[in-house]
């Protein structure tokens, strides 16, 4: 089995359409899209039983350990369109000093940092790219926080295809120069990312980009869906009992949602669903209080500001669609605090050594919480996602020094 066996053999492909998240209507596939008429996100779909006819477990199991490795239930037709910079399968942890501490049977997270340019959005973005590929595709734009402006970038640049990226002002100096050093022509933007977004929106048409904003393109859901393809192959075919998901647009916990019932339709798993929860902060939880209010849509969160960047996202286009999972899998949404993210990213770091992501943090804060509130049991089996390698972030300073020309006291050491 050759490493590159996914990226070169050709496998059947079973998209038949599109069709409108809100409305059902549908949308002949191969074509560009962007949003529906309805101005909400497109949905990929398959023949099913197609699928179930042409892909086994024991066939899946031999072929190598990448996300290309579930190419029947991914849009991209030929591998010659496949944009790839080495996406492996991300290990889950488990966290047992972390879990047996709080009195917990099992606490485990699935580490996202270990993806192409060090986050979960790499997923998302290796599809969108391949298909902007297949479809001519010249030159793509996005408003982003860091992580999914370093992906676009990345990927875009790998197969020749320009990039115009807009973030907000105080997003870190790291993220903006992982993105310029990546071939885009990236921008600050005194506002938060749907300022940016309204910037890239107005550019569609004076400067002919294609604007590949969180689900305003139909292929990021199909990315971020390997993750549930993923886990679920990992889990032997089950699903964890309780999911935490930090949301911003959402794009993972919904396409984990399509991934759960399309592995069901195709007889790999069972009925059985994990109890999905949005993780927000509090200083931008939009969906936590739809979903605390029972509506069916979150409008904009004003004046939003927490340290976990990666989910300061003030409005998203895809809200119904994270409120539908979130309530058809009997979840929760929660909003944890800026304060309660750094002890969780302390504690984690100091009893498992595992250095999460300040939005990573958020799930495990999240985490505790629930425990606390009792909505999530002491037995679950529970996951965390941690988006992106907590190495990207600042880290707090460490201010023990030695003096060697002095006698050292090791007893205090």
């Amino acid at each position: 089995m050759a490493y590159d066996e996914n990226l070169k053999v050709e496998h059947p492909t079973f998209v038949t359409h599109l069709e409108c998240s809100y409305t059902g209507e549908r949308y002949p596939a191969d074509e560009v899209h962007g949003l529906s008429r309805a101005g909400k996100p497109l949905l990929v779909r398959y023949d099913l039983d197609g699928v179930r006819k042409a892909l086994t477990k024991e066939a899946l199991a031999k072929r190598p350990p990448d996300f290309w490795r579930y190419r029947e239930l991914l849009p991209v037709r030929r591998t010659a369109d496949i944009v790839s910079l080495g996406e492996a399968l991300t290990p889950l942890v488990p966290l047992p000093r972390t879990a047996a501490r709080a009195g917990a049977s099992e606490l485990i997270v699935k580490d996202e940092g270990r993806l192409p340019t060090g986050s979960f959005k790499a997923r998302g973005l290796a599809l969108a790219v391949s298909m902007a590929k297949a479809l001519g595709i010249k030159h793509m734009a996005m408003p982003t926080n860091g992580n999914a402006g370093a992906a676009l970038a990345a990927y875009a640049s790998h197969c020749g295809i320009k990039t115009t990226i807009f973030c907000p002002e105080d997003t870190p100096e790291v993220n903006v120069s992982e993105i310029a050093l990546q071939g885009a022509a990236v921008y600050r933007v005194n506002g938060l990312i749907d300022d940016c977004g309204k910037i890239v929106g107005e550019g569609k048409t004076k400067v002919g980009w294609f604007d590949t904003s969180t689900l305003k393109e139909p292929y990021r859901i199909e990315g971020k869906k390997t993750m549930g393809l993923e886990l679920a192959e990992q889990f032997g075919w089950e699903v964890p009992d309780v999911i935490l998901y930090p949301t911003g647009g959402g794009t993972g916990l919904i396409g984990m949602w399509k991934a759960f019932a399309e592995l069901e339709a195709i007889g790999f798993i069972g009925k059985k669903r994990p109890r999905m929860v949005a993780v927000q902060a509090s200083g931008c939880a939009p969906m936590v209080r739809a979903f605390e209010q029972g509506e069916e849509h979150a409008p904009r969160w004003e004046n939003a500001h927490t340290i976990a960047s990666g989910i300061r996202v003030p409005q998203a286009v895809g809200d119904f669609l994270i409120l539908r999972a979130v309530r058809e899998s009997n979840g929760f949404a929660i909003a944890v605090s800026d304060e309660a993210i750094s002890a969780a990213l302390d504690e984690v770091a100091r009893q498992d050594g595992f250095l999460m992501c300040p939005e990573g943090a958020a799930t495990y804060a999240a985490w505790k919480q629930g425990l606390v509130d009792g909505r999530i049991r002491k037995d679950e089996r529970a996951l965390l996602f941690n988006c992106a390698t907590g190495l990207k972030y600042p880290l707090p300073p460490i201010r023990r020094t030695l003096d060697r020309h002095k006698p050292i006291d090791f007893a205090s050491l």
